[in-house]
């Protein structure tokens, strides 16, 4: 293998950076940044136009806090080059090139992520790429789904919150028939639109569950649990939100039931959807006892 490097090494004043390792790493990442740079843009362009993708601004921020927040074991891992790197960025370059060529958004935005986590793995190794597998992963909630992704889920979602609410209104006393994604009411009928399945409040509620899980949770399973309950946790919400604009439109018409109402009930539930996030956290936590409620500077393993 040869001689060890370190990313930090001991210096006249303290420690410094290393700077034949730094020189290589920065060259690696300015590579990447011009191969990018137009993707990168047309990337942060969507997240400003599409309201389902604005959460994407606030991705790249917590996986940076987090690699900050790993600087400190991170300083004293030596550097150890891997082959298996390569490959890895070969992968990522080859979604690239299909990407391109297919005028696919997703596979060349995806791509990034692949092609950065192959430059750490062969620039400095598996000690780096593991440490950094969660903020590198959690990129991945930046790229915007594919349009034929986004319609294969929304469409059920929304029937399923059609039914949901047709059944909560029934059995809150209000006349009720259910066609499709429509509620009929005794004096107006609702439409469950696509804007309305709850697709983009699932999203954002994975992408703080999962954020949740990292920092506050220790053990590996109910982690995963936890992001997997932030998925049921959505669904039901949104289904609920849907309901009560049944009963404003009943009571107080189908006005009452748009504009301020239809904005802030979807806000006041996102809140307390993640509130009961929270909650099942916080019972998680308490099933082993001595387990830390936070825990920081861990990473995945």
């Amino acid at each position: 293998m040869g001689k060890e490097h370190a990313l930090f090494e001991p210096g006249a004043r303290g420690i410094r950076f290393n700077v034949r390792v730094c020189l290589v790493v920065g060259a690696g990442l300015s590579l990447l940044c011009a191969l990018y740079a137009k993707i990168l843009a047309l990337l942060a362009v969507e997240w400003y136009t599409d309201g389902d993708a604005t959460h994407g601004f606030f991705v790249p921020i917590v996986s940076g806090y987090v690699m900050w927040e790993q600087r400190t074991r991170l300083a004293g891992l030596p550097v150890r080059p891997s082959v298996w790197g390569a490959v890895l960025l070969g992968f990522g370059l080859m979604m690239l090139l299909i990407g391109s060529a297919g005028s696919e958004r997703y596979l060349q935005q995806a791509s990034f992520i692949v092609v950065l986590a192959g430059l750490i793995l062969l620039l400095l190794g598996s000690g780096f790429l593991r440490v950094l597998a969660f903020p590198i992963g959690f990129l991945f909630f930046m790229v915007p789904l594919p349009s034929m992704v986004m319609d294969a889920f929304a469409f059920p979602l929304q029937l399923l919150a059609t039914k949901t609410a047709a059944v909560c209104l029934f059995h809150l006393g209000i006349p009720v028939l259910r066609e499709g994604n429509l509620i009929v009411l005794a004096d107006t009928t609702l439409e469950v639109a696509e804007a309305c399945s709850g697709l983009r409040s699932l999203q954002a509620l994975l992408g703080l569950g999962t954020v949740y899980a990292y920092f506050f949770e220790r053990v590996m399973w109910k982690r995963w649990l936890l992001v997997l309950l932030s998925i049921p946790i959505a669904i039901s919400a949104n289904a609920f939100r849907v309901s009560g604009t049944g009963v404003v439109a009943h009571y107080w018409g189908v006005e009452a039931a748009e504009g301020f109402y239809h904005m802030f009930s979807g806000w006041l539930i996102f809140v307390v959807a993640f509130l009961l996030l929270i909650g099942c956290g916080s019972l998680l936590s308490k099933l082993a006892q001595g387990t830390p409620h936070a825990v920081k500077g861990k990473g995945l393993a």
